[in-house]
């Protein structure tokens, strides 16, 4: 039996922090259960309360090769830095240097700031590049 990855992340806001990640990651929003035209439809279908709609979201790789993102709404603020975090790899690869690593990391940062995620530090070590940032909820995040 195959094993199918989701990655799960505490959040405040599902509906906006899957918004960003599926156009960080060119994924989209999962789209609802066959049988229903959107997610409000099936959600009033199986008797959710409105006030709940937002407590899930998830956003899926169309070519199907990446992991399911899953957002779940906490209670709880993040408070510290997280144990797990998402790599977006954006260039050829360490073995290119540093320097072209940095020519081909920056214009995905730019990309993602103006989404939203901000930028914690620039790394640059071992003849490598990356950039550590963080999603619009504190969520740290590296692209490389």
């Amino acid at each position: 039996m195959a094993v199918k990855l989701q990655v799960c992340i505490d959040c405040a806001d599902p509906a906006a922090l899957a918004a960003f990640w599926a156009q960080a990651l060119g994924y989209v929003i999962q789209p609802p259960p066959d049988g229903f035209e959107s997610w409000p439809a099936a959600l009033t279908a199986w008797g959710v309360p409105e006030s709940e709609w937002n407590s899930a979201s998830a956003v899926v790789d169309p070519n199907a090769v990446g992991p399911r993102l899953f957002f779940q709404r906490v209670p709880e603020p993040k408070t510290v830095k997280n144990r797990l975090h998402i790599d977006m790899g954006v260039s050829e690869g360490p073995q290119i240097g540093a320097k072209l690593k940095r020519e081909q990391v920056m214009p995905t940062v730019g990309r993602l700031t103006e989404l939203g995620a901000n930028v914690v530090r620039d790394v640059e070590e071992l003849d490598s590049f990356w950039v550590v940032m963080t999603d619009p909820e504190g969520n740290e995040f590296c692209v490389t």
